[in-house]
């Protein structure tokens, strides 16, 4: 415990924030908030404006770019006009921001290199039974963790364990990543009091977990009864304390969580500082390590048309999947991966080792007229047990199965919100 405690005493060296950062960041939002109150004001419009995310609950890290998230809160009299009013709003400061559309439309201001915050409309309600969007139960949530999180040790803790998540590429709920977001883990590292604790507990769930943070169910089969199934289907169930009927992990897939269980044993085998530092794919080395094993390597770009941020990366993310299920028809894929650049495109790479021969399954064979077809398609076929199969060899390379593969399926390629696919090594 020695060692990790001094490991974990480095890597907060470098996730918490500086003391410089946070003041750059406190000046504009002082500055940037009294013109939003002013305008309400002015236009008399019965809203308030308060500092939520990560920043209001002093469990921000480094990360590249902090993002700061500002909420307006208006009352519920306004219904849809929200975003519509925020907009205005933010057209009164004179400050450039772009749109970004969803449930609610919301806003983002690019600030400084280093950070850049996202103005959020919602709708202020006494209850959270009361909201119709995710984003009004943040109030909520902040007010929560302030009250449980009180002591910088622990508010420490859960900076280890977001710095954690982030480098292993499951921080956030966003369905290209399917992980932890930030409330889920302060709730976390709440409930089992350390990052350590958190990640020891990690490794020991096998099936579905369930956990209650504050006992709002007398049990598992209450639970059930009360919240909708659709919900609790994430191999963690977290009942959210502000509204019991919420799976705070409900964005958690198995595949995510599996990955996750992995790096927390390396973790608890041999604890590193690396462990929490970001690993940049090195195309160069994976591609040598192909050549050396006898393996193919293909590196991909793709890019779409549909709106940065969520949007974008669930359709990269879902036509990556698409697309190594269909290589792996023909090729064992030995290494892989995908990286989101936050924009409208992204990279795949594949390291493979052809099939050289597959079996194709065919029709019955009493089936004459489609035997006769398949036999036409397909040269060398046999029969077993009734049914034809035909077997094919697989001789293209892996960047001329991309170009033929991608010619014959252009249509499914747009369908999928796909506009530019191209071999770039």
């Amino acid at each position: 415990m020695e060692k990790i405690n001094q490991i974990l005493k480095e890597v907060l060296i470098k996730v918490n924030p500086s003391e410089k950062d946070l003041s750059s960041i406190n000046k504009f939002l002082k500055d940037f908030l009294s013109e939003i109150k002013k305008e309400l004001k002015k236009k008399k419009i019965d809203a308030e404006v308060f500092i939520g995310g990560s920043f209001a609950k002093k469990t921000l890290i480094k990360k590249g770019q902090y993002d700061v998230d500002i909420f307006v809160r208006f009352n519920k009299k306004y219904g849809n006009e929200i975003s519509n009013l925020t907009e205005k709003i933010l057209k009164e400061t004179k400050r450039h921001f772009s749109t970004i559309h969803g449930s609610r439309d919301y806003f983002k201001i690019n600030v400084e290199p280093s950070f850049f915050v996202e103005i959020i409309p919602v709708i202020k309600v006494k209850n959270p039974k009361e909201s119709d969007n995710i984003t009004d139960l943040s109030y909520f949530h902040v007010d929560y963790i302030r009250k449980k999180l009180k002591t910088e040790k622990m508010l420490e803790e859960v900076r280890l364990a977001k710095a954690f998540c982030h480098a292993n590429k499951c921080y956030g709920a966003e369905s290209y990543i399917n992980g932890f977001s930030g409330y889920a883990l302060e709730l976390l590292v709440y409930h089992y009091k350390s990052f350590f604790n958190f990640v020891k507990a990690m490794i020991k769930i096998d099936e579905k977990e369930i956990i209650d943070v504050e006992k709002l169910y007398k049990n598992k089969r209450e639970i059930e009864m009360n919240m909708n199934s659709s919900k609790m289907i994430s191999p963690i169930v977290l009942i959210d304390p502000t509204y019991k009927e919420r799976n705070a992990l409900a964005a958690l897939s198995k595949e995510t969580f599996k990955e996750f269980k992995e790096v927390c044993k390396k973790f608890i085998k041999k604890p590193s500082e690396e462990s929490f530092e970001v690993k940049k794919i090195d195309i160069e080395k994976i591609k040598n390590n192909a050549h050396k094993n006898k393996s193919e390597f293909v590196l991909i770009k793709a890019k779409t048309d549909k709106q940065e941020g969520d949007i974008a990366g669930s359709k990269l993310v879902k036509f990556y999947r698409h697309l190594a299920e269909e290589i792996e028809k023909f090729y064992k894929i030995t290494n892989k991966d995908f990286e989101y650049h936050y924009r409208k495109e992204a990279e795949y790479f594949f390291v493979v080792k052809s099939k050289k021969e597959i079996i194709l399954n065919g029709p019955n064979e009493n089936d004459e007229k489609n035997v006769m077809l398949f036999n036409n398609r397909h040269k060398n076929t046999f029969v077993k047990k009734g049914k034809i199969y035909a077997r094919e060899k697989i001789d293209d390379k892996i960047n001329d199965f991309i170009d033929n593969w991608k010619l014959k399926n252009q249509e499914k390629i747009r369908e999928m919100g796909i506009i530019e696919l191209e071999i770039v090594d």
